[in-house]
């Protein structure tokens, strides 16, 4: 007599039951988990079909790019923003850069940074001791097999393009970012296309790049690279455009737009006794220079009223102990700049 009952009210159960699962279902797609896969759980396309999913995970895409400046594709590594925002910040690698993947994802997993964050996140691949600039000639000495560089067009003409197409990207609501030379690359790129970049950050950048002694220095290091010709840059050691590039002496384009650049003192942090005594030799040197640059840009910058935040650690060598650091730390000044929370 009792299971009368129940079949009785089995089709209001049943009924029940999907009604619960159809608000269940509306919830989630309000969800921020829900949002991350309307815009980021499928592959744009690119200029070899479509996009391929990154290793790093965290939904980072390699898209290949095509550069007409260059004459190839270049690989790209993108993170869409969370939730269909506009903003993008662009992520610049250092002077050993390689073209297997950005640094920002191989060294340090910037996309599990922002991975709740309504921002996209512009990793390129490449560019070895470029300071992401458009060269005058092949980058390197082997004429059998030329680097060509065109850094500069490719990410301020040609990449937006593709971002504003395909992950809705403003082309004139960007930050951009870098460390070592792509703190230096990043200001220059933000100082040259306003426009383009609203914020700018370098860490552990040289800023000072034709002070006396310097272009000697920049010489050295290309070479060290990987035989990098650094008079194929800019032309001549006069020419116009090696000062014109030169984050010193170009800054009258950052106007209001905030900066923010930091260089540790050289002294090993705490987190760097695993390191081999001759890297913190290395890493040692290489921050005090880019932190007496960084400091004398700082000077001028305030003395013409640039929007400068600054940071500069009590410990910190030349690595990605520091950069880590940094990215954390400024991560909610990037998100607050660019409304992208």
């Amino acid at each position: 007599m009792t299971s009368l009952p129940k079949l009785a009210n089995a089709p209001r159960v049943a009924l029940a039951f999907l009604a619960s699962l159809l608000m269940v279902a509306g919830l989630m797609v309000a969800t921020p988990s829900a949002a991350h896969a309307a815009n980021r759980d499928w592959l744009r396309p690119d200029a070899t079909g479509t996009c391929d999913w990154d290793p790093a995970n965290f939904w980072v895409q390699r898209c290949d790019v095509w550069s007409e400046a260059t004459g190839h594709n270049i690989t790209v590594q993108i993170q869409p923003a969370a939730r269909d925002g506009n903003a993008g910040l662009y992520l610049l690698d250092g002077l050993r850069a390689t073209n297997e993947g950005n640094a920002w994802i191989r060294d340090v997993n910037a996309a599990s940074v922002f991975a709740d964050s309504n921002i996209t996140l512009v990793m390129p691949v490449g560019g070895a001791a470029s300071f992401y600039a458009d060269w005058d000639g092949p980058a390197t000495y082997n004429l059998h097999d030329p680097v060509t560089y065109q850094w500069e067009t490719f990410l301020t003409q040609e990449l937006p393009v593709y971002l504003e197409q395909n992950f809705g990207v403003a082309r004139n609501n960007n930050a951009i970012a870098g460390l070592s030379m792509g703190g230096t690359a990043a200001l220059n790129l933000a100082a040259q296309h306003p426009g383009q970049f609203r914020q700018s950050l370098s860490y552990s950048g040289y800023l000072t790049t034709t002070l006396p002694g310097a272009q000697t220095i920049l010489r050295v290091a290309l070479l060290d690279a990987g035989g990098f010709n650094i008079n194929a840059m800019y032309g001549s050691m006069l020419s116009p455009r090696r000062f014109e590039n030169d984050p010193f002496l170009n800054m009258g384009g950052l106007g209001g737009n905030p900066v923010y650049i930091s260089a540790a003192s050289g002294l090993p942090a705490p987190e760097d006794a695993g390191v081999a005594v001759n890297d913190q030799f290395i890493g040692s040197a290489l921050e005090i220079l880019s932190n007496l640059s960084t400091r004398a840009w700082e000077a001028k910058a305030r003395a013409q009223g640039i929007n400068v935040s600054t940071d500069y650690p009590m410990a910190g060598i030349h690595n990605w102990n520091q950069w880590n650091h940094q990215l954390v730390k400024t991560k909610p000044l990037i998100l607050d700049t660019m409304g992208a929370w």
